[in-house]
């Protein structure tokens, strides 16, 4: 009887001495020496990754963004293409008659120069001519000096107001404009996956470190266990129903490493080195705690349409869509055009005569009308229509981003309710495991219940993870959903 008594008393001190032992096995070796001769060196922790880290490189390297600003170069030569419809043009034309009767020689060099904001053109011209010609190209002799001339052509009806060269240059403008905002909606997209990722990663970690402790507690266990059977304090089932609980746990770190293990694999997508190639971050970069979760502050809950790059780019086809119809309106006008042009011959009366020497002055007109015009009745019919399809598109887009916003703005005020249960059902699991620990420490409680509070804490503990994790997705999609640049690491 006495024996028995011992014994009891011996088991209770070894568990009630646990947490002592388990706190002096963790804590610093200076914490346990009074006076220690020698302090080893320590090598620097890696500091650990945030989440601006990420969204610098992801905005500095990732494909998608840099094939997006590519794609704007390609529309800007496209719109230095068109401006090149108003470049300046010489040229120059020469003949002569090596053969028959009349020897005459012409060269002519001609400038000519397109309006900005009319369909006409100036243009100046020069001509010199030797020998004789025949009567029916009298007017290919010039003085000795030969003759300079100016001119113009001024549209007064059609192509006055548009015209196709400059319908061309304005959509290919406007198509700079399209690729940036498409290209912006492109970044936002890779940095709300990167936020993702980051997040995902973190999250991999805390669960991991979740259940480590967890693990730790059996292993520690463990070792007193073992002393208590061997000294026929405690039963050996005791023994083996801790090492089933050890295997199991054992179990979830694994399972939790490879989840992290897959996280990072995620993650190196958007972290490149400087020459753009992936890079896989170790475990020992990872944050300490959930804080890291909070790295995009909540956007506001008003996003007006205007501000996405999406509804944006519609916006500017529906200029472009109207630009194409002016155009086809402007094919159906009648053409009326008006010239002029001033001509002076230089020097001695050539063999034309002296009738050439005097200053010239013409003016002239063109006139048409067309009867049928099909073709622009067609162009008409067509960018009406395309102008009532990006009008309804882009309603429908203005009411879907106003949805999508409030159906995120919701699901994360229920997240953040939800991390606020989570946290309370945290805290109260976490005193019944140390409670229930006391008691079987005591020699009161059951093995079988201490596991069980210790793993419904551990539970609470994950769920806690998850819903902050859900929470730090929701302001990512929130901030995606309004086109917050600076949230997204996009105002550098």
């Amino acid at each position: 009887m006495i024996r028995r008594a011992v014994l009891r008393l011996v088991a209770v001190l070894s568990l009630a001495l646990l947490p002592a032992v388990a706190v002096a096995q963790g804590a610093p070796r200076a914490a346990r020496q009074v006076a220690p001769r020698f302090v080893p060196q320590v090598a620097p922790q890696p500091a650990p990754l945030t989440l601006d880290e990420v969204l610098r490189s992801s905005a500095r390297s990732a494909p998608q963004i840099i094939e997006a600003l590519a794609r704007v170069r390609q529309a800007e030569g496209r719109a230095l293409s068109a401006d090149g419809a108003f470049d300046t043009v010489f040229d120059v034309d020469g003949r002569s008659r090596v053969a028959g009767y009349y020897d005459g020689t012409v060269v002519e060099g001609r400038a000519t120069r397109p309006l900005t904001n009319n369909g006409g053109y100036v243009y100046g011209n020069y001509r010199a001519s030797r020998g004789t010609f025949p009567i029916y190209e009298d007017q290919a002799y010039t003085n000795r000096l030969g003759e300079a001339k100016v001119g113009a052509l001024f549209a007064l009806l059609r192509d006055r107001v548009v015209d196709e060269r400059r319908t061309r240059r304005a959509v290919a403008a406007t198509d700079i404009d399209v690729a940036r905002f498409e290209g912006e909606m492109a970044a936002i997209g890779v940095q709300r996956r990167a936020v993702d990722a980051y997040q995902t990663w973190v999250a991999a970690g805390l669960r991991l470190s979740a259940y480590r402790d967890l693990l730790k507690l059996a292993e520690t266990r463990r070792t007193a266990f073992a002393r208590l059977v061997q000294l026929g304090a405690r039963p050996e089932i005791l023994l083996t129903e801790n090492d089933a609980n050890l295997v199991r746990r054992r179990g979830l770190v694994l399972r939790a490493e490879q989840d992290l293990a897959g996280a990072a694999n995620a993650l190196s997508l958007y972290l490149r080195d400087a020459d753009g190639n992936p890079l896989t971050v170790s475990p020992d970069r990872l944050p300490r705690d959930a804080s890291a979760l909070a790295g995009v502050p909540r956007a506001p809950r008003l996003a007006p349409a205007v501000e996405r790059y999406d509804y944006r780019a519609i916006l500017t086809r529906i200029d472009q869509a109207t630009a194409r119809l002016l155009l086809a309106q402007n094919d159906l006008s009648p053409r009326l055009d008006l010239r002029g042009e001033l001509g002076k011959d230089i020097g001695s009366a050539g063999l034309g005569g002296s009738n050439r020497t005097p200053l010239e002055a013409v003016v002239g007109f063109r006139f048409s009308v067309p009867l049928q015009n099909r073709a622009a009745k067609g162009r008409v019919a067509e960018a009406r229509a395309e102008i009532d399809a990006l009008d309804q598109r882009s309603r429908f887009l203005r009411d879907q981003i106003a949805v999508e916003v409030e159906s995120i703005v919701i699901s994360a005020d229920g997240a953040e309710r939800l991390a606020s249960v989570a946290e309370t059902e945290r805290t109260l699991a976490d005193r019944l495991a140390a409670a229930e620990r006391r008691r079987f420490e005591l020699g009161t409680g059951d093995f079988f219940l201490v596991n069980q509070r210790e793993e419904t804490a551990n539970d609470a503990r994950i769920r806690l993870i998850d819903a902050q994790a859900r929470i730090a997705a929701t302001r990512a999609e929130l901030a995606a959903a309004t086109a917050d640049r600076a949230a997204l690491g996009l105002t550098r």
